[in-house]
């Protein structure tokens, strides 16, 4: 226990934006990221994010505002998180989850007087964090209400983390060097996902671009 304390305290002040307390303005909404080794309580959990990994390169998206983001998003009324993530991926990558494991997840108080849909907890959340393989099958699927996508990028770490910093999400470069520490030091506990491909194969370089 005092080791795995010890070791916490060290990945804290080795990324030390990932883990400082902010205020996001959407919201606005008070935010601290924690390491967990199980999920929150489920009727706690409003929004899943996914730090995707193929082929030893990492998977971010680009908005149709030019801004880089990590995939997921917010879960549906009765939906699971993994459902969630399952279909965040398929409408913002086109990808299909091939396992996963927790890395941790931002503890939320909102701000506002409601919350932001009416079926997500208020005014204390989740934000769960995954980190997993996935499988490019086809073209993003856009639905309504979604995220447009414009870009999707497989790429090495040191390209997304200066995605990232070039516009000032230092939390986010720090999040995905994170993941890849916790997977490179097997320090994650990975889970395999057996659900069948939604589409059949589409092959990477039809599809995601590696960054130049």
């Amino acid at each position: 226990m005092l080791i795995q304390k010890i070791w916490k305290m060290h990945l804290e002040s080795k990324y030390p934006h990932l883990f400082r307390e902010m205020t996001w303005p959407w919201g606005p909404v008070q935010v601290k990221f924690q390491i967990l080794d199980q999920l929150p309580p489920l009727e706690l959990i409003a929004h899943v994010n996914l730090t995707p990994y193929l082929d030893n390169k990492w998977v971010i998206i680009q908005l149709a505002d030019g801004s880089w983001e990590i995939p997921g998003g917010t879960l549906e009324p009765d939906e699971l998180y993994l459902d969630a993530i399952k279909r965040e991926l398929w409408e913002e990558v086109g990808a299909r989850l091939v396992s996963y494991g927790l890395v941790g997840a931002w503890h939320c108080r909102s701000l506002a007087g409601r919350p932001f849909r009416s079926h997500l907890p208020h005014p204390e959340f989740y934000r769960v964090v995954l980190a997993g393989e996935v499988s490019v099958i086809s073209l993003p699927r856009f639905t309504e209400g979604s995220e447009l996508v414009k870009n999707v990028q497989a790429t090495p770490i040191e390209m997304v983390v200066n995605r990232f910093n070039q516009q000032g999400r230092a939390e986010l470069s720090e999040l995905y060097q994170l993941a890849e520490e916790l997977i490179d030091g097997g320090n994650l506990n990975m889970s395999r996902v057996t659900s069948r491909p939604l589409q059949p194969h589409c092959p990477m370089s039809d599809y995601l671009r590696a960054a130049l």
